[in-house]
């Protein structure tokens, strides 16, 4: 089985893609996420004349495996300096940089790129496979099962310096909610990005009304709510979590935040035209619908480009 290193900043959205591909393509992953020297995290990726100044050696240690898989504005600036006659180098999202640096590029539609080494795909890639929705369901099946049905999930994620998530966001939300615990039940996971006043928001509207809201102990519920629920809810800040969302079988609500950024309102407004999610408020319907998941067909798609 090939080997492919994974480069990327460690957050859990590019990680996720970064794995996802590996493991759709059939490559044994090799994860190392980035570490930026002193200053370097504060200088733009585009303003890297050499990144081995900018990142720990650990990434480009001997021996490189014959593919690198380099996701996000920094780990592609990684990937294109490994490349070389034996290593094969793969961007994920748009690198910001020439194309023909890369060996494949696997590209959002809401990009906006193309060429003969760029692969298009409608959603993010990610981890959400059948088979892992499937296994994750039985798990969590027993600990969904005291909630009412129709189930609700709702997946939360923060401001991020183009959308808002405060306090006037939170209780605006927690209003749309408190109606839906009328007729769903109701269960929701932040991410680390979910500001604390946000939560304390949300826990004091809609825990008297029977919502669960996971508290960061024990076990991640995320898989297991995108398995076990009958809708979900997601707000509209992150193309990783929505892309997860879409990959599922049950209709999919967009809680759409203030702010404004061009290349994700395209993401959201696409799936929206397509049919695939709705903009959320206040209101839930179920309706007929199915996933939306280039993430097999990516992998695939990548080992035909290198011929792997």
């Amino acid at each position: 089985m090939v080997t492919a290193r994974l480069i990327c900043t460690d957050i859990a959205g590019l990680r996720n893609q970064a794995l996802g591909l590996a493991e759709a393509a059939g490559f044994t992953p090799e994860l190392r996420p980035l570490r930026f020297l002193p200053l370097w995290q504060r200088i733009p990726t585009s303003l890297w004349l050499n990144p081995r100044w900018a990142v720990g050696a650990e990434v480009f240690a001997s021996p490189v495996p014959p593919v690198v898989l380099g996701c996000g504005g920094a780990g592609a600036r990684v990937a294109a300096a490994l490349r070389g006659k034996a290593v094969r180098a793969v961007a994920i999202q748009h690198p910001r940089m020439a194309l023909t640096r890369f060996d494949a590029v696997l590209a959002g539609r809401h990009d906006g790129i193309s060429g003969p080494n760029v692969i298009i795909t409608r959603t993010a890639l990610h981890r959400a496979t059948p088979a892992r929705l499937a296994q994750e369901a039985l798990r969590w099946a027993p600990f969904f099962a005291p909630y009412r049905r129709p189930l609700a999930a709702v997946l939360l994620g923060g401001a991020n310096g183009r959308y808002r998530f405060g306090a006037d966001e939170a209780r605006a939300l927690a209003a749309q909610l408190s109606v839906v615990a009328r007729d769903f039940g109701l269960v929701i996971t932040p991410s680390r990005r979910t500001n604390a006043e946000v939560l304390d928001i949300l826990r004091a509207a809609l825990e008297p009304l029977g919502a669960w809201i996971w508290d960061f102990t024990g076990e991640n519920p995320y898989f297991g709510m995108l398995a076990c629920a009958d809708a979900l809810i997601v707000t509209a800040d992150s193309v990783s979590m929505v892309s997860e969302a879409v990959a599922t079988a049950v209709p999919v609500y967009l809680a759409r935040l203030p702010g404004r950024s061009a290349r994700i309102g395209r993401f959201m407004d696409a799936l929206a035209r397509d049919g695939r999610v709705r903009d959320f408020a206040g209101k839930l319907e179920l309706w007929d619908t199915a996933p939306v998941d280039d993430t097999a067909w990516a992998g695939a798609e990548l080992r035909r480009l290198l011929g792997a």
